[in-house]
């Protein structure tokens, strides 16, 4: 039966635990590394006194007069003499034989028979064990005597290298647990610290529901990363608190839309049950409830148009277009009003401008801007509509009125959903406050741009700015907001 060990929900011990792990792992490391590196160098050093007592030991031998080899120990001169004899010594002559081994050693060997080339040129380092299990680094290096060649062994013991390293271990191994243990509790609690404003956000995100969406999230002003989380949640709060009051501002210029040509007809329905009329009163009766009914039809085209372009479900069908024979062609439908309230229609400009795009929304898009300035210039007035190729990548499409012209303070909202400067006279015009708004989703779906300037008496300019699109390129179409700034 397999035990899995599950990893905790909450993000604090998470983190104190990652923390302690990557400490403990790190703690680890670098006591083996430090225990290797402190090894080593006590090893080497141990060589290097070798070497040294070897030296020492080569102007302390000498023959008795029977032939016999010795370590004088007599010289004033000489201290070092005695602790030779703390370490293990042997002298073998060439063909392996013994010729001396101290008291310390006795009868044990360093190393037994000659390695090939030993102590030639130089001094040999190895480490060994002798026949009592003692642990040893010897140096070797031969030395020529009264004539004859020598090779001396000295060795110094590792044991005392080896027991400091057990106690720096048994010393880590005691420290290890209080270090993890204070290292968590520290841990732990610079956890819960970082993470306090992460559930202070938390816990003020709970509260703001669809009606307190003005509400903000807590930031602290330090410009880390927490603050910027908080700030991007703010950001989309506003986000959210503006769609909610659009969508609210829509429902309700929608049902006031809506409900006023639905009066009008139960007005006209009210009062034509009312009496008993002639054939041609009913027949008038009959004929203004069509034209409310035009209106509701229109209206209703209007928001399911919106609707569509809201949900991105709009795709538009790229071509060739002839901006110059566009333009022409929305000036053709729209000349009969132009004409009915005595108007003129200029059209002018480059007639050589080719963009691709969709004929059916750009001509939208114009027809809606021309019957607007149709609608609020007076009789007799010129409107004029000018193509024109700004660069070798763009069209810019210019329509000018000579309307009453716009105040300031309109200005920035004239693309607004159900916006209108004059309420009473535009509901009067047959206008509902969508064209313009339709207009600006039409040009920006084609990545343009559209602007308007305009001052009091002065009329009104449209300017559309186009892209060039030398080959079709799929554009996602943008989702009509529910209220569009000008650029």
């Amino acid at each position: 039966m397999s035990i899995q060990l599950k990893w905790p929900r909450r993000l604090g011990t998470r983190l104190t635990l990652s923390y302690i792990l990557l400490l403990a792992g790190t703690t680890l490391v670098f006591t083996a590394g430090t225990a290797a590196v402190v090894f080593f160098q006590m090893r080497a050093q141990l060589a290097h006194f070798a070497v040294q007592d070897i030296e020492t030991v080569e102007g302390l031998l000498s023959f008795t007069a029977d032939g016999k080899l010795k370590v004088r120990d007599d010289y004033h001169n000489h201290p070092e003499s005695k602790q030779i004899l703390e370490h293990f010594l042997e002298v073998l002559a060439p063909d392996g034989g013994v010729l001396y081994r101290n008291d310390r050693l006795t009868n044990r060997s360093l190393g037994a028979a000659l390695l090939p080339g030993e102590g030639i040129g130089g001094y040999s380092q190895r480490s060994g064990t002798l026949s009592d299990g003692t642990r040893v680094v010897i140096v070797s290096r031969r030395h020529t005597l009264a004539g004859r060649s020598l090779l001396i062994r000295l060795a110094h013991s590792e044991e005392p290298v080896f027991h400091a390293l057990e106690q720096f271990l048994a010393a880590a191994a005691l420290l290890f647990p209080l270090v993890m243990g204070a290292a968590a509790l520290a841990g732990y609690r610079m956890s819960r610290r970082i993470l306090q404003p992460v559930q202070n956000m938390a816990s003020r995100a709970g509260e703001i529901t669809s009606s307190r969406l003005h509400e903000r999230l807590p930031v602290n002003g330090t410009g880390d990363e927490l603050d910027h989380l908080a700030e991007v949640f703010n950001q989309t709060l506003t986000r959210l608190d503006e769609s909610f009051r659009q969508l609210k501002q829509f429902t309700s210029d929608a049902s006031h839309e809506l409900r006023t040509p639905l009066a009008s007809l139960r007005s006209v329905g009210e009062v034509g049950l009312a009496g008993n009329g002639t054939r041609e009163e009913y027949r008038e009766l009959i004929g203004s409830m069509l034209e409310e009914v035009n209106r509701l039809t229109h209206l209703v085209d209007e928001l399911l148009m919106i609707s569509r372009g809201d949900a991105g479900a709009i795709r538009l069908n790229y071509s060739a277009v002839d901006v110059f024979d566009l333009a022409r062609e929305t000036i053709a439908l729209l000349e009969p009003l132009a004409e009915e309230k005595k108007q003129r229609l200029v059209l002018a400009g480059d007639q050589d401008a080719i963009i691709n795009a969709d004929p059916v929304f750009l001509r939208q898009a114009l027809i809606n801007i021309l019957h607007n300035a149709i609608k609020y210039s007076p009789s007799g007035a010129t409107t004029s509509l000018r193509v024109a190729k700004e660069t070798s990548q763009s069209v810019v499409i210019s329509v000018q009125d000579a309307g009453p012209g716009i105040a300031p303070e309109h200005t920035p909202r004239i693309f607004d959903r159900f916006y209108r400067v004059d309420q009473g006279r535009s509901r009067d015009a047959g206008g509902f406050g969508l064209g313009l708004s339709i207009a600006q989703w039409a040009v920006e779906a084609h990545h343009g741009s559209i602007s308007v300037s305009s001052a009091r008496g002065e009329g009104t300019t449209f300017r559309i700015t186009l892209p060039v699109f030398l080959e079709p390129k799929p554009i996602e179409t943008p989702k009509l907001s529910a209220t569009q700034k000008p650029i």
